[in-house]
């Protein structure tokens, strides 16, 4: 299907769409997400088809309104309340109790569910358009590059994209962090848009999740990948030796390898720009053909984690 612009008409059509058991993509300030009625078991199947994801990786609930919360899940605990209510809407999923109306498909037969509240105003109008919250994951098939445009979309899924919602560049550009609190204690199951510090602060000492057990999106080890080979910078020698490279800079281009296959993905080091870059400077690389994209490390403090996180996953596979 075409790209569409997001008038309120064509908002609004995908909303039929995703209401009469269709899936529709739709921007976030994150990634694009592959939507369907989180309710609808047969809708959401759809959304695995597409994506060939594999049935184990559960999907992610969005909802526009805290009295959503109600019918998603069986409620939230104090220190859970107190982190959403400071970053929704924002790139933060939460692990809940879910309720009885999530069907087993979303959740991948756990009892639990992964609930966010995006910031952008289409999603949030979509969703509230929907009249129910809508399951999904990023846009793109499973364990490749996630999409931050919509022409990512499109030219990803080719035949199977469905009706795509364009808003533009994703302003995060990596998916939302996802934190579960149990039994007193907080862990972080996956790196985000929200850095794990500012979490840090409003709910204490933070647990890194090392569980083999798939709790939510994004924690298998390989993931996240371009169709070449990605390797993070090591000797000189392997570099000079490797044929059809890419490169992938941190800020500057001081080895001076050849501009045309070359992303930095900020001149001035930030790393808020430099994550909101990440995915769409992979996606410009990987159109080169290049057999290999050579990576430098990002300094993993703020959202560096999440960029490392990403990068390391997309090394792996």
């Amino acid at each position: 299907m075409p790209v569409m612009p997001s008038t309120y008409e064509n908002i609004k059509k995908a909303a039929e769409i995703i209401r009469s058991g269709g899936v529709a993509a739709f921007p976030t300030e994150t990634v694009y997400g592959l939507g369907a009625d989180a309710f609808n078991a047969q809708a959401c199947v759809k959304i695995f088809e597409i994506k060939r994801r594999p049935l184990f990786d559960p999907l992610i609930v969005h909802i526009n309104d805290f009295s959503m919360l109600g019918d998603v899940s069986k409620g939230m605990t104090p220190k859970v309340r107190e982190l959403s209510e400071k970053f929704w809407p924002g790139p933060l999923t939460v692990i809940l109790e879910k309720s009885e109306k999530i069907p087993g498909i979303v959740t991948s037969g756990l009892d639990s569910v992964a609930v966010r509240m995006p910031a952008h105003k289409i999603a949030l109008r979509l969703i509230e358009l929907c009249g129910a919250p809508v399951a999904a994951p990023s846009a793109n098939p499973f364990g490749y590059l996630s999409p931050t445009e919509a022409s990512h979309v499109e030219e990803q899924l080719k035949s199977d994209a469905p009706f795509i919602l364009d808003g533009g560049k994703c302003a995060v550009g990596v998916e939302s962090t996802i934190i579960k609190i149990e039994d007193g204690k907080n862990y972080l199951l996956r790196s985000g848009g929200i850095p794990v510090e500012e979490i840090r602060e409003i709910i204490g000492d933070i647990i890194i999740s090392g569980e083999e057990k798939i709790q939510a999106p994004g924690m298998l080890p390989g993931h996240y990948s371009p169709s070449a080979r990605l390797k993070f910078f090591s000797s000189e020698k392997e570099i000079l030796s490797a044929a059809n490279p890419a490169f992938l800079l941190f800020k500057n281009n001081d080895k001076n390898f050849p501009s045309e296959r070359t992303e930095i993905l900020s001149e001035k080091g930030d790393l808020a720009e430099a994550a909101s870059r990440l995915f769409s400077c992979l996606h410009r690389l990987d159109s080169l053909g290049a057999d290999i994209i050579f990576a430098e490390r990002v300094p993993e403090t703020g959202l560096g984690a999440a960029i490392m996180d990403r990068l390391t996953r997309a090394s792996l596979k």
